[in-house]
């Protein structure tokens, strides 16, 4: 039987890496790595490092895979990301049964933990599902960029005895009316931040968390809106890609 493991790898700091990760990485024969395009090549060039760093027991080897791409642009989102994680499917199909042998242990490199907003454990359910190949996994948690956003600004997620909730920028932009007094916001890639009408809310933002180009940038919302706007289109010009992460917390 092929075995797939599912290996949260944090949020871009290769110390972020769990005991458990470690032990996985070293039970791998073979790394599917997804290939983004050239401006994302700092993240293929992270997960090489943390193999080289931390595999010691055996040899392995890498097969790299053009990601597919979401439609954007005047399109339904929802059936885009359906069409998008059909095309994955797909390609993850291709690569478990072409390049890993019965009994060899392949194994997904997934930035920050598996279970938040990345859709590797539901495209592998959806393979066994349709019964074009088989294989057992295992999913091995990381950390994610909201645990190194709050490490890094030293603060909590929550209030005491109060609520967090995760969210997405497009669900801020939407107008989402939310009763969590700390409201973590990912995948916003128009500023939504702006949206939020009282300017007295806190906001703990950061970009490229856990790495070398990290940028970090807290205090009132009214205060620090614009200067955020101008980092990170800064940012996402210099580096052609931004991922970037934020706190928003009521007075």
């Amino acid at each position: 039987m092929k075995k797939i493991l599912v290996i949260g790898i944090g949020a871009g700091n290769p110390d972020y890496i769990t005991m458990q990760a470690v032990k996985a990485l070293n039970q791998a024969d073979v790394f599917f790595l997804m290939d983004k395009g050239e401006s994302k090549d700092k993240l293929i060039d992270l997960r090489r490092e943390i193999c080289e760093r931390y595999i010691t027991e055996h040899d392995y080897r890498f097969v790299e895979a053009q990601s597919p791409e979401r439609e954007r642009g005047d399109v339904d989102y929802t059936s885009s990301v359906d069409d998008l994680n059909l095309a994955k499917q797909r390609t993850f199909e291709k690569l478990i049964n072409e390049q890993l042998a019965d009994g060899q242990c392949g194994g997904f490199l997934v930035w920050g933990d598996p279970a938040l907003y990345d859709s590797t454990i539901r495209i592998l359910q959806a393979i066994l599902a349709s019964g074009t190949c088989a294989f057992e996994f295992d999913v091995i948690p990381g950390i994610t960029s909201v645990q190194a956003l709050a490490a890094q600004h030293k603060v909590p997620l929550n209030q005491i005895g109060r609520s967090v909730e995760i969210t997405t920028g497009r669900r801020l932009a939407s107008g989402q009316v939310s009763d969590a007094d700390c409201l973590v916001v990912m995948l916003d890639a128009h500023d939504s931040y702006q949206q939020v009408a009282d300017k007295d809310t806190e906001i703990y933002w950061g970009a490229y968390l856990g790495t070398p180009d990290e940028i970090l940038i807290s205090g009132r919302l009214g205060d620090v809106e614009q200067e955020i706007e101008r980092v990170r289109k800064a940012a996402r010009v210099e580096n052609g890609w931004i991922m970037d992460t934020y706190l928003l917390r009521k007075p």
